[in-house]
């Protein structure tokens, strides 16, 4: 899947630094810290915890991360990783140097804060569906930035940083709405992954029916009627699971089909076309490259021993 990258605030000035080794810079809020690391040099297995969740994102250079009892796993701009708080990360920074540092934010968020938040949405906005709440999926943890994700993400930056009197109101409703940003991008991770299997959501009837009929006309109305809905009550759940509209689903999922398509060296990009639901070769060609930012040519030619 592709990344969206999150604008990088300026590095520290060189004088100002305290150390090479994640030099930090604090920004605090009423219900939030916001913490810019920055590394200057080649180290390993760094040690950080924070009281509260944090929600961090690469924005500089690489890390390798270990988390829980899982593999270390290289973190890159793009990416955002969600840890619980009290949790100890181990960081390695293989290729830090003075000419090129990593930059990583870190955004503690108060615990109260994402209570009332969840609160709040699981009264005024319930999910459909038995047993359905607006929760954090503390397993999903590691995923790539969406387009929506990245700019809330970059809002609070903006927030954080700001000297304005009303900062620490607009960061409160950023933060709500980066909370529902996760959460619709850990549907959409899981549901890419294959782990989302809830009988008891609508959702689940509506990716069987999108999975297997790929090559079908797909239209929002055979949609909603899956999921047992009016075409606009499904089209405002839909979006609001996932932070995307049924269609743009659709779509993805043509392109990941694609995917697993071209991993053969020998198809034609013609058939790939035809096989993943696409009509014309030259919109999908067009589309592939704005999703993936390389051709399905280029894409196939990865997988050429």
């Amino acid at each position: 899947m592709n990344r969206t990258y999150i604008t990088p605030p300026h590095l520290s000035n060189e004088k100002s630094l305290k150390t090479l080794v994640e030099n930090r810079t604090v920004y605090n809020l009423n219900h939030c810290e916001l913490n810019l690391f920055e590394t200057y040099k080649a180290s390993e297995l760094v040690s950080l915890k924070f009281n509260d969740l944090v929600v961090t994102s690469m924005l500089r250079g690489k890390k390798v991360m270990h988390l829980f009892d899982d593999p270390g796993f290289e973190y890159l701009p793009g990416e955002t990783v969600m840890i619980p708080s009290n949790v100890e990360m181990k960081i390695d920074f293989p290729e830090a140097s003075i000419h090129n540092p990593t930059q990583c934010l870190a955004l503690a968020i108060d615990q109260q804060k994402i209570t009332d938040t969840l609160d709040f949405l699981n009264e005024r906005y319930p999910k459909e569906g038995n047993k359905q709440f607006w929760h954090l999926n503390y397993q999903n943890y590691y995923f790539y930035n969406n387009v929506e994700l990245a700019t809330t993400i970059n809002k609070l930056i903006k927030e954080c940083m700001s000297t304005s009197v009303t900062k620490d109101v607009l960061a409160d409703l950023t933060l709500q709405e980066l909370l529902i940003r996760i959460i619709q991008t850990q549907t959409a991770k899981s549901i890419d992954d294959g782990l989302y299997a809830d009988p008891n959501s609508p959702i689940t009837p509506v990716i069987d029916y999108i999975r297997l009929n790929l090559r079908e006309n797909i239209s929002l109305k055979n949609l909603s009627e899956k999921a047992c809905m009016s075409t606009t009550s499904f089209y405002r759940f839909f979006k609001k699971e996932l932070g995307m509209s049924p269609i743009e689903f659709v779509i993805n999922e043509k392109i990941r089909c694609a995917k697993k398509l071209l991993k053969n060296p020998s198809i034609q990009i013609n058939e790939v076309c035809h096989l993943s639901g696409f009509e014309d070769s030259n919109y999908f060609i067009r589309l592939f490259k704005k999703h993936e930012g390389i051709t399905p040519k280029q894409y196939q030619l990865l997988y050429v021993n």
